[in-house]
């Protein structure tokens, strides 16, 4: 009787423990699964549509304000054609609209390259437009960035416009909008640079050159990505 007793208790001991411990494990595997969602569900968004795009075609189409009587009247041909899709400024004042990529961001002005806290803060909201470099129309340099991360944990916060930066090359075009005018930039190169290589930064030119920025590969800070433009 008594070692009946004794097999019942440790038996709802072990229970209790085995329950607890596979709760437990449930919880560390969703947990995980979650993290691993978050790092890495945009840049496979962004992937996949990319992927998918060029299957099937898919070509994009810049729209802004002065465009729409336009629009209207070939609205009917941009229903019929799957192919065609639209992509509209998020803010006139100041974006950054990239056709190959199907990407597009408001650009927060005057942000400070040096100023980790403010750029950050910068980035959740759109593409930063570094302090100091030039505004479109005006010559010159104008340098855009875009983080990806800080930590591996955050590779998800930041920098979704410019995840597909590498795919950029020579003659692609980056359409940028600023005080409700459209700039075209055709694309000459791109490189792979140390983050301590500044001077490209700071680089002078006698043309209106435009320098797009996004730390490589994603999820890291290891290098940076610069893609070059030249206006058209």
């Amino acid at each position: 009787m008594k070692f009946e007793l004794f097999l019942k208790v440790f038996s709802r001991k072990h229970y209790r423990r085995r329950l607890i411990l596979k709760t437990l494990s449930n919880f560390l595997i969703l947990s995980a699964l979650l993290v691993v969602f978050r790092i890495f569900s945009r840049p496979v968004f962004y992937e996949a549509r990319y992927f998918f795009d060029n299957l099937l075609g898919v070509k994009y189409e810049v729209v802004a304000e002065e465009d729409r009587p336009v629009v209207r009247g070939g609205l009917s041909k941009v229903l019929k054609d799957r192919n065609i899709k639209l992509l509209v400024p998020p803010d006139e004042n100041f974006s950054i609209v990239i056709p190959k990529i199907a990407a597009k961001a408001k650009v927060i002005p005057n942000v400070d390259a040096t100023d980790e806290k403010a750029y950050l803060k910068a980035l959740k909201k759109g593409v930063a437009h570094a302090a100091g470099t030039r505004f479109p129309g005006e010559g010159g340099h104008i340098y855009l960035f875009a983080h990806s991360t800080d930590y591996v944990w955050n590779v998800g916060t930041y920098n979704a416009v410019f995840y597909l930066l590498y795919k950029l090359e020579p003659g692609d075009e980056v359409y940028i909008f600023y005080k409700g005018k459209r700039y075209v930039y055709k694309v000459i190169g791109k490189k792979i640079v140390e983050p301590e290589q500044v001077e490209y930064l700071t680089r002078k030119t006698n043309k209106e050159f435009l320098t797009l920025q996004a730390c490589w590969p994603p999820g890291t800070t290891l290098k940076r990505i610069l893609v070059f433009a030249v206006r058209k």
